[in-house]
């Protein structure tokens, strides 16, 4: 059984940092996608961070430069430390996990594309 549980959320200023964490626990895959997504009151979901087993991560322009994603894999914990950050990156933020086979060539951004994915943890950026 895959469980996903995130925490490090929080309230901060404009300009602020945090680090979410995600422990994982439950999934065996040797190759895989792993990723960070947000989604703010009345808006749709949308990828934040994405690494692959390789060590390969990909981010959005909206937050390219101020996060960055990695993972201890001793302890199977996904991070997402988050620095600069804005009013806009108020968000609910779910990690989400899933395989990645050998034919593609990088980590699916769509979150339909993940198929385990943690209960999330709020952050607030105030101005």
């Amino acid at each position: 059984q895959v469980e996903l549980v995130e925490s490090g959320g929080g309230s901060v200023q404009a300009g602020g940092s945090l680090r979410l964490s995600c422990t994982v626990s439950g999934f065996t895959d040797s190759r895989y996608c792993m990723g960070w997504f947000r989604q703010a009151p009345g808006k749709e979901p949308e990828g934040a961070a994405f690494l692959d087993n390789g060590g390969i991560t990909s981010y959005p322009a909206s937050v390219k430069g101020r996060f960055t994603i990695s993972r201890d894999n001793v302890k199977n914990i996904l991070y997402l430390q988050m620095n600069s950050l804005k009013p806009e990156d108020t968000a609910m933020y779910h990690c989400a996990v899933r395989g990645f086979p050998s034919w593609q060539t990088s980590c699916p951004e769509v979150p339909s594309d993940y198929k385990y994915w943690g209960q999330g943890t709020q952050v607030t950026v105030s101005s």
